[in-house]
């Protein structure tokens, strides 16, 4: 295979809400440049990137799948991605290695609830960004309100490149950075080249002059031009299209039927010639704050930004050259572990299909097999080059379940399976939580889960799982004090048992004043593991207890507050006095004692008011602002406590704290009161006390 420079390059990421076309206008333009003989469809289960089993049976991408055509001497890298928010980690990935995004819009739809959730993934990130309205030919298709759609999401520097309309019962496009008419057969394919109609000139001509004035905002230079000659010509254009793609402050519109392959090598010649390189991106700066730039005479730096596990292959990882390049059988080092990987294979890959090349440059985009030491959102590096690129920041989980196997014989293989799910995806994060006794698995939402217990099932020997509501993470503490005493004294022949201690009690806070009345010789600060903290004061007089039992003392409080006495969770937040006690010359010893201490602060906790926490999470909510009222009466049900509300544009974003007891299955109700439109983060706030009917319910119950 021919290997290309850099500037010759072109890595894009097609982006688009569920069912917009991006699978289908990937396998057309493969089909331009001649790669395939015969076009797949999503319907025939045989387009190129859509080759996963589970993909096939839901006529749906999963996965964000890599491919490369090539187009009048430019490589075009393309990675086809989900629609289908739930697999948001495959969008991430993709965003960290693509150089433009073409967003496929469904011309029956305009801009949908999947547009919308991935717009503002992409504009965090400033990415060079062109829209494609695809389906123009569909009988229901709207272009001039898709195009309004795609204004009331990106703003007014939405520019049509192109509009379709028919001509004598012929789809056409008019082209108007070209100032073309391109005619297309039924059979679509290579269109016939024509002036464009006397009826179009004067809308044509409006167009063009209105590109050439956003063209020209992004440069003073083209501006000076414009104004000196009063036009810019089609390569001064194209000049200003580009900058204004890389500053993200310009958005060019395409119009398509990837289906009957009309307008997609016109596409293609765009990114082609107009579509930012990795070498136009400025410079990425690398963790150690290193200067990456995209250079074939730099040191190599691949950065590993997926990882896919086939059944007859093993691991494969992906990787885009930021720097350098990368020749078959190259030793390089892995920045994490500093462990050296040999790079035995080098690929390209149009889905399942491998190509062996020799080398890949800056900027370019391949796969090596079966890395001994290397994980997504790893950097190999030429040793000795210092160079770590950032990670890619993953969203926060949206569901947790409890995960076990249902055979028990297969824990061991299920848990080997899930690590392999969470190193292909890594918003699958699965930790086993020592306080609930619980495996924990999160991920974006039910659709997700789904999709990891089919893989479970389909792809590893058929394991069964069960997935269940996770045990909440309540803690203990007291509202008053409480004062108690406790003998613990055993004889069963010889050396017997005796340990006699005096404690008082209290709820502790930040700040308060020393305790009144006890004559204290030691003060002992215990940062709890599970959060809070255990303030332990030595008030003894006159040695009753000698000094060496009272880390027994403290360690027994400590059990007892490992596992509460109202509910088994963890207490916080007390402080203790020992006041009092008694010992035995013959019989005290360290057990005595920490049986003794943990009998009396349990008797002791149990009459201080006990009460429960429970956790508290921040919840941000984005919804249409016509749907929040649905969304406010959920959260109220959910004893949410409603902080404020930001604007944004046509959305609002309600900031609440909702108990996390509360949210189980949230992502499920918001999906369906906001008919997909809406989207929400949520991370741990605090922890605050539980109603007392709920406490009471939770007592009853047993709870954890």
């Amino acid at each position: 295979m021919k290997i290309y420079d850099d500037k010759h390059i072109k890595n894009v990421a097609f982006v688009g809400a569920h069912k917009s076309g991006k699978t289908t206008l990937a396998e057309t333009m493969l089909f331009e440049a001649g790669l395939v003989k015969r076009r797949g469809s999503v319907e025939n289960k045989n387009t190129v990137s859509d080759y996963h089993e589970i993909e096939q049976e839901r006529e749906t991408t999963v996965f964000a799948t890599p491919l490369h055509t090539e187009w009048r001497n430019y490589k075009i890298n393309i990675i086809d991605t989900p629609g289908l928010d739930d697999f948001i980690g495959e969008i991430a990935s993709t965003m960290r290695v693509a150089d433009s995004v073409v967003t496929v819009i469904n011309a029956q739809y305009g801009v949908e609830v999947g547009t919308e959730i991935i717009w503002n993934y992409v504009d965090r990130f400033s990415l060079p960004t062109l829209f494609v309205i695809n389906q123009i030919d569909s009988p229901s298709a709207d272009f001039d309100e898709s195009f309004k759609s795609i204004v009331d999401l990106v703003g007014n520097n939405a520019i049509k490149i192109q509009y379709p309309l028919i001509i004598d019962g012929a789809q056409c496009i008019i082209d108007v950075l070209k100032m073309k008419l391109y005619k297309f057969g039924p059979e679509g394919g290579k269109p016939e080249k024509l002036e464009i109609p006397a009826d179009q000139l004067d809308l044509a001509n409006k167009l063009h002059n209105e590109l050439i004035e956003k063209a020209a905002e992004n440069d003073e230079d083209l501006m000076e031009l414009y104004f000196d000659k009063g036009f810019l010509n089609e390569d001064e254009m194209r000049e200003g299209i580009k900058k204004g793609m890389l500053n993200h402050e310009l958005f060019p519109v395409f119009c398509i039927s990837a289906l009957n392959d009309m307008g997609t090598g016109r596409l293609m010649g765009f990114i082609d010639n107009v579509a930012p390189s990795a070498a136009d991106l400025k410079p990425e700066q690398s963790v150690e704050n290193i200067t990456v730039e995209c250079k074939i005479d730099a040191p190599t730096s691949l950065f590993i930004f997926k990882t896919l596990y086939e059944p007859n292959l093993g691991q494969i990882s992906f990787f885009k050259v930021k720097s350098g390049e990368i020749k078959q059988n190259d030793k390089l080092e892995n920045s994490r572990n500093d462990e050296i990987e040999i790079i035995n294979q080098l690929f390209i890959m149009d889905g399942k299909n491998r190509e062996q090349v020799e080398k890949l440059s800056a900027g370019d985009i391949g796969a090596t097999l079966k890395l001994k030491y290397t994980e997504t959102n790893d950097t190999l590096r030429t040793k000795g080059s210092n160079i770590t690129i950032k990670p890619i920041a993953y969203p926060s989980s949206r569901i947790s379940k409890s995960v076990n196997a249902i055979d028990k014989n297969e824990e061991e293989k299920l848990n080997e399976a899930l690590r392999k799910i969470h190193s292909q995806d890594p918003t699958v994060i699965v930790k086993y939580s020592n306080e609930l006794k619980q495996q924990i698995l999160s991920c974006q939402g039910e659709l997700h889960l789904a999709t990891i217990d089919w893989i479970l099932q389909k792809q590893y020997g058929g394991i069964k799982a069960s997935f269940e509501q996770p045990k909440i993470a309540y803690r203990e503490t007291i509202q008053r004090s409480a004062t108690t005493s406790y003998k613990h004294k055993k004889q069963s022949g010889g050396s017997g048992q005796f340990g006699e201690v005096h404690i008082k009690i209290e709820p502790w806070y930040e700040g308060m004043s020393e305790p009144e009345g006890f004559n204290i010789r030691k003060k002992e600060e215990v940062d709890l593991a599970w959060g809070g903290k255990l303030v332990f004061y030595n008030c003894i007089v006159g040695g009753v207890i000698d000094t060496r039992y009272l880390p027994s003392v403290l360690k027994g409080i400590l059990e007892v507050m490992e596992e509460g006495p109202l509910t088994k969770s963890y207490a916080r937040d007390i402080r203790v006095m020992l006041f009092d006690g008694k010992m035995h010359a013959v019989d005290s010893n360290d057990i005595s004692f920490k049986i003794a201490a943990a009998h009396a602060f349990k008797e002791a906790f149990l009459n201080a008011k006990p009460k429960l926490l429970e956790p508290i999470n921040e919840l941000n909510v984005k919804v249409p602002e016509e749907l929040m009222g649905n969304v406010m009466t959920d959260l109220q049900s959910r004893r949410s406590i409603i902080l404020g509300m930001d604007s944004d544009g046509k959305y609002q974003t309600i900031k609440a704290k909702t108990p996390l007891a509360e949210m189980y299955r949230y992502s499920t109700t918001l999906r369906s009161i906001t008919q997909g439109r809406g989207s929400f983060n949520t991370k741990f706030s605090n922890f605050e006390l539980v109603p007392n009917n709920v406490q009471e319910e939770l007592v009853k119950q047993g709870e954890l």
